[in-house]
C-alpha cells in the first residue's frame, strides 16, 4: 500500500515537472496589445509573427498604418508572419535565401527576442535592408539569439510595406489625405512599429526609454528618415546605420534636384500597369502590380512631403533639425565589389579616364584623381560609388552628430577571409552583418563560406559587444578589446580588420571632395546626388560661396 503511494506520487511529480517544461518551452507573455505565447529557446524567448498594425489590405492599400485592433486570447506566436510582396526570381545573388519568401499583403509584423528574466534591458530595433525593394524581418542572417542572450538586450525584427505598395504617391492618394500628401508609407510602417514597441516592449523586459533604432543599406537610409521624421521623436535614443546612403530624394510636386515628382511617378506606374483610375490599382493582384511596377523601373524611396519628410536629409542635418541622439555609423571596403551594376563602366585606358574625370570635374579633378588615380582603374572604379554613396555619408553623418552636441562613432570594415576573398568580394557589401548577429551559420547558400576560426569568432563578439553596449549606454566597449573613441575632434574610427583597431583620420580628402561636389549640385539645382560618380557624372557646377 505504501509503495503504491509513494508510485503515485512519483508520478504526479514527474508530471509535474512534464508540466513545467511545456510551460518553460511555451512562454507567454501579457502585453497591452495582447497575450502571446512564444517560444523558449537557450537562454531566450522568442515571439514571432506579431502584428503591430491592422493589415493594409483591401482599402488600407496606399493609406497611413492604422492600429492593430487587440486581439482576444493568447495569440500563438511561435511562427515568422509573411513578408512583404517584393520581386522574385533572384537565386543567383549571393544575398538570395535558397527559397522565395512567403508573401502577403498583411505583412506588417515584427518578431521579439527577449533574454530569459529581462528586466528593464536595452531595446535593439533592427530594420532591414533591401533596397526599400526586398528583404524580410525572419531572414536567417537576422536571427536574434544569439546577440539578445550575449548582450542582455531585447531584439525587435521587422517588416515593412516595400516597392510599389510601401513608396508610391499619387494625387489621388494625396487627396485622400487630410494632410494632402502621399507616398512614405513603409516609412509610416516603420514608425508605427517603433510606436508599438514604446507601448508594449516593457512586457518583455525590454526598457522604452532606451532604444536603439538599427539598419543597415536601406534599412540604414531608413534610420537616417526616422532621424529627420518629426513623427519618429523621442520614439528611439540612439542610432546604428550600417552602409547608409545620403542619397537626394524627390519631392511631392516638384522637381529641385532633377528627381521627377513623386506624385508624377505615381501616375506614370498607373499607365505601366494600365489601371483606369486609384480604385483600379487598389483592386489589383498585390504580387502582380509589385513586378510590374519593379520591371518598368520604379525605384522606391521616400518623398518630401513637407509633412512626414520635411525636407532633403542633407538640409535636414545641415540645419541641426535631425534626432539629437548618440549615433554609430560606418561602411565597408568592397560596398560596390557585389554591388557591380552600381559602378560606372571602366573606361577603355587611362588616358581616356583622366580626359572624362577632367572635363566632369574641373578645378576638383586634380583631388579626385589623388583618391582615384588612373593607374588603379579597377580599384578606382570600385572606390569611387563605394565613397560618393556610402564613405561620405557614413563620415557627414559624424560630423553633423558631433556638430550638435552628440557623440558619434564612426567605423570602417575591411575584413576579409578566404572564401570571400577568393571570389573578389573582400570586405562586400553587408559582409559584416554575420558578425553583428552572430550568425556565421545562417548565412544564404550563395553568401562565401565564414570560416569557424578564433579570429572570426572573435571578431563577432567584439562587434556584437560594441553594437550592445552602444545599445545600452550609448558608448561602444568590448571586452578585451580597444576603446571606441567618438569621432570628435580627432576624427577617430574604429577598423575592423582581423580584429578592432583605431585608427585616425579615414581617407584624407574623401569626405572633402565629395561634400564639395554635392555642395554644388544643391547650390544649382536641376541635379540629383545619386550613383552618378566618375565617368558618369554630370559637369561640375561652378564654385558657390556656400561651398568648401
Amino acid at each position: 500500500m505504501i509503495r503504491g503511494v509513494f508510485s503515485i506520487l512519483a508520478a504526479l511529480a514527474l508530471l509535474g515537472c512534464a508540466h513545467v517544461e511545456a510551460a518553460r518551452a511555451q512562454p507567454v507573455v501579457s502585453a497591452p496589445a495582447g497575450a502571446l505565447r512564444g517560444e523558449a529557446l537557450d537562454g531566450v524567448d522568442v515571439y514571432r509573427g506579431v502584428p503591430y498594425a491592422a493589415a493594409p489590405t483591401g482599402w488600407r492599400r496606399w493609406r497611413p498604418p492604422a492600429e492593430a485592433p487587440r486581439w482576444r486570447g493568447t495569440r500563438d506566436a511561435t511562427r515568422f508572419g509573411a513578408a512583404c510582396h517584393q520581386p522574385v526570381g533572384r537565386n543567383a545573388s549571393i544575398y538570395a535565401a535558397a527559397e522565395d519568401p512567403v508573401m502577403s499583403e498583411d505583412c506588417l509584423f515584427l518578431n521579439v527576442w527577449t533574454p530569459q528574466g529581462a528586466r528593464n534591458a536595452p531595446v535593439f530595433v533592427w530594420i532591414h535592408g533591401g533596397a526599400l525593394t526586398g528583404g524580410a524581418s525572419n531572414e536567417a542572417m537576422y536571427d536574434s539569439a544569439r546577440l539578445a542572450v550575449s548582450q542582455g538586450m531585447v531584439v525587435v525584427s521587422i517588416n515593412y510595406r516595400l516597392g510599389v505598395l510601401g513608396y508610391m504617391a499619387h494625387p489621388e492618394l494625396s487627396a485622400e489625405s487630410r494632410q494632402n500628401v502621399s507616398g512614405n508609407y513603409g516609412l509610416l510602417d516603420q514608425i508605427a512599429a517603433l510606436k508599438w514597441v514604446e507601448a508594449n516592449i516593457a512586457a518583455f523586459g525590454g526598457d522604452p526609454e532606451k532604444v536603439t533604432i538599427a539598419g543597415e543599406s536601406a534599412g540604414a537610409l531608413s534610420v537616417m528618415y526616422l532621424m529627420a521624421a518629426p513623427q519618429a521623436r523621442g520614439l528611439f535614443d540612439r542610432a546604428i546605420a550600417q552602409s547608409a546612403y545620403m542619397i537626394s530624394t524627390s519631392e511631392l510636386r516638384s522637381s529641385r534636384y532633377g528627381d521627377p515628382p513623386a506624385e508624377g511617378v505615381g501616375y506614370w506606374v498607373q499607365g505601366v500597369v494600365a489601371a483606369e483610375n486609384l480604385a483600379a490599382m487598389r483592386a489589383m493582384d498585390p504580387q502582380a502590380l509589385t513586378m510590374a511596377a519593379a520591371q518598368a523601373g520604379f525605384t522606391p524611396r521616400g518623398t518630401i512631403d513637407g509633412y512626414v519628410l520635411p525636407e532633403e536629409l542633407v538640409t535636414i542635418f545641415d540645419r541641426g533639425e535631425q534626432a539629437p541622439v548618440p549615433l554609430l555609423a560606418g561602411f565597408n571596403a568592397g560596398e560596390i565589389r557585389s554591388l557591380r551594376s552600381l559602378a560606372p563602366p571602366a573606361p577603355a585606358d587611362a588616358a581616356t579616364y583622366e580626359r572624362e574625370i577632367r572635363a566632369r570635374y574641373g578645378e576638383l579633378a586634380e583631388a579626385f584623381l589623388a583618391l582615384y588615380p588612373s593607374s588603379d582603374l579597377p580599384g578606382s572604379v570600385l572606390a569611387t560609388p563605394r565613397d560618393g554613396l556610402y564613405g561620405w555619408t557614413a563620415e557627414r553623418l559624424a560630423r553633423r552628430q558631433t556638430r550638435i552636441g552628440q557623440d558619434a562613432f564612426l567605423y570602417y570594415f575591411d575584413h576579409g577571409y578566404p572564401a570571400a576573398d577568393e571570389a573578389d568580394l573582400h570586405a562586400f557589401h553587408a559582409s559584416e552583418l554575420p558578425y553583428v548577429f552572430g550568425t556565421a551559420d545562417r548565412t544564404p547558400p550563395r553568401w562565401p563560406a565564414i570560416p569557424d576560426t578564433p579570429v572570426e569568432r572573435g571578431l563577432s563578439a567584439a562587434m556584437m559587444a560594441y553594437w550592445g553596449s552602444f545599445a545600452r549606454d550609448g558608448a561602444p566597449k568590448a571586452p578585451g578589446q580597444p576603446d571606441w573613441p567618438a569621432y570628435g575632434n580627432t576624427q577617430s574610427y574604429m577598423a575592423f580588420e582581423q580584429g578592432p583597431v583605431v585608427r585616425e583620420r579615414l581617407m584624407p580628402g574623401m569626405y572633402e571632395l565629395h561634400e564639395a561636389v554635392v555642395c554644388r549640385r544643391r547650390v544649382a539645382g536641376g541635379v540629383p546626388w545619386t550613383f552618378n560618380f566618375g565617368v558618369v557624372s554630370p559637369p561640375l557646377p561652378p564654385s558657390a560661396p556656400a561651398c568648401p
